[in-house]
């Protein structure tokens, strides 16, 4: 409410100034309104700047330059004869200019920068290795099997949690984090990817995801991982995901109702006389009739297949 009150008295007090420091009566209303612009331009600039990091000054920078530029060519190649307009168009091109940099700092960074005049393909190509991509080890026989390609980065902070994780004193979470190091030797081997270590760090934000998504956003990179979460912050922030699990669940062979299929009947289920089965590949089989057969690999008759967030599970009848 506070922020408000003050920013109806800046505006009101930027269009009082214009409307009584106008150069001739005919123009009070005019210069009144154009105060009142630029005072709520630079409350949103004011506004912008208190949420802005330091690193995002840069590209508010090169837009202010951009805008006093471009103003300047304007006054000078179109025939403007009258000085409202002029001024108008020196202040509000650079404050634009100004608010659109910090707004879009990541395009003005080296690294972006330096993107643009190389080939196309080389930028769609590059990937980011997230944590759980790495432990989870499937990356490794993806990039073997030549469907991975291009670049694929890991960043430092990425590989410090990595070896967090293999300093646990949890000896699951040791064993997973060891088994991640073997997994990006096997990766650095790959003749099919060109694998880097990249030294880049966002001190300012704590989160390693966010890190992650960040990191993305300035290099324009896709990010491989195995985390849900993560998938969906991607997504609202307009990134692209390569998720591992959505890739296996979309190689999981087709299952029409009717069909006969073998499985191995591991357990009860929840309904009576169900069995549980688990095919190669992970997928939950649910058989009516079957809870008897229970350490046995039998034929079942598919009734239906559900699709889920976790994948496929398959349900069916088992027929003596």
């Amino acid at each position: 409410m506070l922020g408000l009150i003050f920013g109806v008295i800046i505006t009101l007090t930027g269009a009082a100034v214009g409307y009584f420091y106008a150069p001739s009566q005919e123009q009070r209303i005019l210069y009144a309104i154009i105060t009142f612009l630029i005072s709520v331009i630079l409350l949103f600039l004011i506004k912008k700047i208190e949420k802005t990091e330091f690193q995002h000054f840069w590209g508010g920078l090169i837009g202010f330059i951009l805008g006093v530029f471009i103003s300047y060519l304007l006054i000078k190649i179109c025939p403007i004869n009258k000085l409202w307009i002029k001024n108008f168009i020196s202040v509000i091109l650079p404050l634009t200019g100004l608010y659109f940099g910090i707004d879009k700092s990541e395009w003005f960074r080296p690294s972006t920068i330096k993107s643009i005049f190389k080939e196309r393909k080389e930028t769609i190509a590059v990937k980011i290795l997230d944590t759980s991509a790495v432990i989870d080890g499937r990356i490794a026989d993806l990039c073997e099997t030549g469907f991975l390609e291009g670049k694929v980065l890991l960043p430092s902070f990425i590989m410090n949690e990595l070896q967090q994780v293999a300093d646990s004193s949890d000896s699951l979470k040791r064993q997973r984090g060891r088994r991640g190091f073997d997994f990006l030797e096997q990766l650095k081997k790959c003749s099919n990817i060109d694998f880097k270590i990249i030294e880049r760090d966002y001190p300012d934000v704590k989160e390693v995801d966010h890190k992650l998504l960040q990191l993305a956003k300035d290099l324009r990179a896709k990010v491989i991982t195995t985390d849900f979460n993560l998938n969906k912050l991607a997504k609202i922030q307009g990134i692209k995901i390569l998720n591992i699990n959505e890739l296996a669940n979309a190689l999981k062979p087709i299952v029409l109702p009717g069909e006969k299929i073998k499985a191995y009947i591991l357990k009860e289920g929840k309904e009576k006389d169900q069995g549980v089965a688990y095919l190669e590949d992970g997928t939950m089989v649910v058989v009516d009739n079957a809870r008897k057969m229970i350490g046995q690999t039998i034929d079942i008759t598919v009734t239906s297949v559900l699709q889920t967030v976790a994948g496929k599970m398959i349900f069916g009848r088992y027929e003596p």
